[in-house]
């Protein structure tokens, strides 16, 4: 099949480029590659041989509302250390939008601004532990558990056991960071997301028992009474429910409060601009995740061939939906290049889009706004650590460690 409202070919040369979105130096600063891959590449191929890359914004969200051919429905789990997929994320309408039908009500818009107070409370705490000393680690004592705690919280599960689900996270998003190897190789890496699965799996089996023995308002005792087409859901349905939200409620808030925080502590004057106008923080939120897009790429199996740009995809292929570069495309984003805080139309690929768009979508600008108020109101001049460079992990741009610095009143 030929998309008829592709665009016409590009040129056949563009078509042969090859990409790494895994490299250390792509993590650090994607939009050259971004901006090359839109205006010269549209379909290029993944240097690791895993498919093909797609990076055009009007492609990225053709495919992403057309799940019957880029489905989300493939072997993709067996490399993630599941033994099912993950619903909803990796099952297709019709299936998915009626795992969806139940799951959206936990995270409307309305239900998670009854959590505010709460995510405002948790981050003025944080920063009373640190304020006066002039210096922290914004990933370790600010970016990493003021969303943790929030999504915890909702899922009724205990914040002390923090470090454990980071772990558990880590182990199968990053098992690179965890593998006691110099050099870790791919072997060691899918031996512990394989083990790490099984983690995961035991500890909500547990969770599971617990929450019929004693129900409560957490999202297990939820899904425990809760029907899909008049059937209540099974054990194996809340598990692959559960592993998906670990995976995605312990990560990309606190990536992208990272990356942030560093386009901010490196852009002096955009940060004053904040400070001297709190009322931008949303729409500059919704600027700086279309910039730094922390997660650049969602992978689609695609079910018929479809050619894009003079480029022809086959059935059974694997392609990379490029959203960060589709971000950064001047047919959609007059004036890309630049990050206009009062950008008036900004319709980004940041929670992706379609059918599979991000179930804590609600809550994830919920946290980034109120972080970004409540740390420019305590901190409002801050800076990198003399000497510190920030160091950006692939795949879902997170920085390990970001020390800043600021003079105390």
């Amino acid at each position: 099949m030929t998309d008829p409202e592709s665009p016409e070919p590009a040129q056949e040369a563009g078509s042969a480029d090859a990409v790494n979105l895994f490299s250390g130096e792509f993590a650090r600063c994607p939009q050259p590659v971004y901006r090359d891959l839109v205006s010269r590449c549209p379909v290029a191929h993944s240097v690791l041989g895993d498919g093909k890359v797609i990076s055009r914004y009007e492609d990225v969200i053709w495919a992403l509302r057309n799940p019957q051919i880029f489905s989300s429905e493939m072997e993709l789990q067996l490399a993630l250390g599941t033994e099912r997929p993950m619903i909803p994320q990796q099952v297709d309408p019709p299936a998915q939008t009626r795992y969806r039908k139940v799951l959206d009500p936990r995270f409307s818009k309305k239900r998670m601004r009854e959590i505010e107070p709460d995510i405002r409370r948790h981050a003025n705490a944080l920063i009373d532990a640190f304020a006066d000393t002039g210096q922290c680690d914004f990933a370790r004592d600010f970016a990493v558990p003021l969303p943790c705690t929030a999504f915890l919280s909702l899922m009724g599960l205990p914040h002390e056991e923090l470090p454990r689900f980071l772990r558990m996270k880590d182990g199968i998003i990053r098992p690179q960071e965890l593998v006691e190897e110099e050099v870790p190789d791919f072997a060691a890496m899918q031996a512990l997301r394989v083990q790490t699965g099984k983690d995961i799996y035991a500890y909500f089996r547990d969770v599971i028992e617990d929450r019929r023995r004693a129900p409560g308002d957490d999202m297990i005792s939820y899904l425990l009474e809760t029907e899909v087409d008049g059937a209540r859901l099974t054990d194996e349905d809340i598990l692959d429910v559960s592993f998906l939200l670990i995976l995605a409620g312990l990560d990309t808030v606190t990536a992208t409060l990272e990356c942030n925080i560093a386009y901010l502590a490196g852009h002096p004057a955009q940060r004053e601009r904040l400070v001297a106008d709190p009322a931008l923080i949303p729409s500059a939120v919704e600027e700086l995740m279309r910039w730094e897009t922390p997660v650049t790429a969602v992978p689609r199996l695609v079910k018929e061939k479809v050619t894009l740009h003079g480029v022809d995809i086959e059935a059974g292929e694997m392609v990379s939906l490029l959203i960060g570069a589709a971000n950064l495309d001047d047919e959609e984003f007059g004036n890309a290049d630049a990050v206009e805080f009062d950008r008036a139309r900004n319709r980004h690929l940041a929670f992706g889009g379609g059918a599979h768009r991000c179930l804590g979508s609600h809550l994830a600008r919920l946290e980034l706004q109120v972080a970004m108020e409540v740390w420019h109101e305590r901190v409002p001049s801050y800076a990198i650590a003399p000497g510190a460079v920030p160091v950006f992990s692939p795949g879902i741009r997170e920085i390990r460690s970001l020390p800043l610095v600021w003079a105390n009143a």
